[in-house]
Parts: C-alpha cells; structure tokens; sequence
C-alpha cells in the first residue's frame, strides 16, 4: 500500500476441505456427539431459556432445537442512537447481545447460516442487510469486540465456532452442511478443523454484508470488489472520536500537571502564574491531540512515509509551529521552554498517532511491533528531556541557578 492512493486491503482464500458428509448432534452440555442420523431423537436436543426479548426481536420461533429469536431486518432510531454511542463513548465495551442462535425471516432447513460476532452494531448491520431473506444468524461469544478485531484476538475463532455449533444443535436445524463466516474473521477460522470436528464447510463470504444477498445469488462466488476493503475519508473519520476521547482522559491529568508546575513556588501556589505560565502549553497540548488523534488518521495516506509515528511526528510539528506563532503574539518566551514545546509536543502528537494502527488497514501486527520497538525509546527519551528542562526552568524562575 502506497500513500496518495486508494489503500486496498485484499484477503484472498483458498479452500482445503474435502468433500466428506458427516452428521452430528450435540448434547446439552454443548459437546458434540457422533449419531447415526436415523436414531436422532424428536425431542428439542438444546432449548435455551429466552427470559427477556430484545426490542429488535419479532417473535421467538419455535424448532426441533429449542426457541429462537426472531430479528427484525428493519433497524429503529434506538438502534442508530446505539451506533452512535459506540462511536464516541464508552458504551461500545457494552454494546453486546446474547451469543447464540437468531433467525431473520422465516428459515427453514434450506436456509442459509451465517456467523457473526456478538458485538450488537455489527449484529445490526448484518440483519439490515438480510432484508426479505430467511436465514440462521449463529453469533459466537466474542465477547462484545467486532469480528475483525476479535478474530485477531482469537475470541472470534476455530473452538469457539465449533462450541456454538454444536450447542444450538445446528445440525438438527439445516439439512445442508455449510456455514458462511465473515471474510474479515478468516484469520481466526480454521476450516479444515471445523468441517473435522462438525461436518460444516466454511465460506467464507464478502467484505461487506451488504454484498451477502449477490453472493448467495451467484452461488457463493464473490467478486473481486467483494473481496475488498476501501479505508476511505468517511471510514477513517467515524473512527476519530474514539481516538479523541481517551487522548482527552490523559489532558485532564496533564492539565493539572502542568498548571500546578507553572503554579509552584517557594511561597505556595500562585494561582496568576499557574493560568499565565501554564496557558500556553495547555494550548499546544489541545494542539497535538488534534494533530496526533484527528489530522493524522484524516490526512493518513497523503502524509509522507509509511511509519505512523513518523506520520504523526510532522503533523505534530506543524501543529506546534502554528500554535507556537500563535501564543507568541500574546506571551514572553523562554528559551528552554521553547525547546521543551518543539520536543514534547510533536513526540506527543507521534504517540497519539500510533495508536490509530489497530483500526487500520494500512499496517499488521509486525509492522505496529517494529515501530513500537523504535519508537517507545524515542518517546521515553523525550519526555524524560522535557521534565529535565522544565525542572532547570524552575530553578532559573526561583534563583536557584
């Protein structure tokens, strides 16, 4: 992936399974047990206790499994509101629903399985997609993370997707053997272990589930467009409100760092030079969240170099000279705290960046590695220096030296 270009992240699969059958069942313990299909009993195998419905739930259908929910395919301003909050507060580590078996439509044995992962905004936006389509829903226990993430996280993986099977008895509820799973969750599935340990193939099915409906139409042959992940504008920006929030967290501690530094003398604390002296660094440091948290992710592929540290080093430095120019206009600079601001605030602006590479396409696991092996010292480095020349700023403004 190049910068000043569309960033393409393409997976590409290919298939190892052989063609055997096999047919299971499950026992309520949720641990699968080999049966000779004719003796399979009539009774439901796994029937889950639905103590309270969700409000997108349309009824609770009855099968030779045991009840399942019924979604709705039509998503409702509490649903949006939803989505809302895990893109800018805290409610995302709580945005989950229920893993287990759902149905959207009227499915019958014929009907196709899809999986996903628990987290609900990812749950909506696959049943959205199902509009006019009667099909299983099988949600694993990802523990409220999406299925990218989970999958690198191992929840949304091979045991858990052979445990979920055979607890809600899927093969009692489809007489084909298939599921599709998420092309973003392949990186956690083994399909050769699944079709071993349960008899279903996996297809893994397109980027996006908006395209399920073609791909099942053309006979689980995906596209190549289906096969890929645009990180456009409008994707790297819904993005940066979860950067923004914690950065602003870490201000709050900073702020009053700093002002009590400012503040600090031999007689106490002087609240006039805490406001005067502190006002210009709490200012550079809004500065670099901005440029670390916001401009960075943006502006990411029209930065120069791959690194994001290095990315967010020169935004942050851009945005230092800017607000520096700024605050100069108004105030009396120091020489070490000019120095301390063109080494602080930029390093801080590379650290915010640098943690935009975990909702990415543009960097693995490696390439975050590498960087943090560089650029953790760096940053140690710089902050240690800082607080240096700011203990001798001190000392200077007291008369000690």
């Amino acid at each position: 992936m190049t910068d000043n270009k569309k960033n393409i992240f393409e997976l590409k699969f290919k298939s190892t399974e052989n063609n055997r059958a096999e047919e299971r069942s499950c026992d309520c313990s949720g641990s699968p047990v080999k049966l000779d299909v004719i003796s399979r009993p009539a009774e439901p195998c796994c029937r889950p206790s639905i103590v309270d419905r969700p409000n997108w739930a349309e009824a609770v259908l009855t099968t030779t499994a045991g009840p399942v929910i019924k979604a709705s395919t039509n998503l409702t301003l509490s649903d949006y509101w939803d989505h809302f909050k895990c893109r800018t507060t805290s409610y995302r580590n709580n945005c989950k629903i229920a893993p287990g078996l759902y149905a959207v439509g009227s499915p019958d044995k014929s009907s196709e399985v899809l999986v996903s992962a628990n987290y609900k905004y990812s749950f909506d936006l696959l049943r959205r997609e199902l509009h006019g389509i009667n099909a299983w829903i099988l949600v694993l226990d990802t523990k409220g993370i999406n299925v990218w993430c989970a999958a690198g996280k191992g929840t949304f993986g091979t045991d858990e997707l052979i445990k979920r099977i055979s607890s809600v008895c899927l093969e009692m509820l489809v007489d084909h053997r298939r599921i599709i799973v998420p092309q973003l969750g392949a990186v956690g599935i083994s399909a050769f272990r699944i079709k071993q340990a349960t008899g279903f193939r996996v297809i893994f099915g397109p980027v996006y589930a908006k395209d399920i409906p073609a791909f099942i139409l053309a006979r689980y042959k995906a596209t190549k467009n289906m096969r890929q992940i645009q990180f456009d504008l409008i994707d790297r920006f819904v993005l940066t409100p979860m950067e923004i929030r914690p950065a602003m967290r870490i201000f709050l501690l900073y702020a009053a760092i700093v002002l009590l530094i400012f503040g600090l003398d031999p007689s106490g604390i002087i609240f006039k030079d805490a406001l005067i002296g502190g006002l210009p660094f709490l200012i550079l440091g809004l500065s670099s969240i901005m440029a670390g948290s916001f401009i960075t992710p943006i502006l990411l592929p029209f930065i120069p170099f791959r690194s994001f540290a290095v990315k967010g080093w020169l935004t942050g430095l851009i945005s230092t000279f800017v607000a520096g120019n700024f605050i100069a206009q108004y105030t009396q600079q120091n020489v070490l705290l000019s120095i301390v601001e063109c080494i602080f605030f930029p390093v801080a602006s590379s650290y915010l960046a640098l943690q935009f590479t975990g909702s990415t396409t543009f960097t693995g696991m490696s390439g975050v590695k590498k960087e943090l092996k560089i650029a953790v010292p760096i940053y140690l480095s710089a902050g240690t220096v800082s607080v240096v020349l700011l203990m001798l700023f001190k000392l200077y403004a007291w008369n000690v030296i």
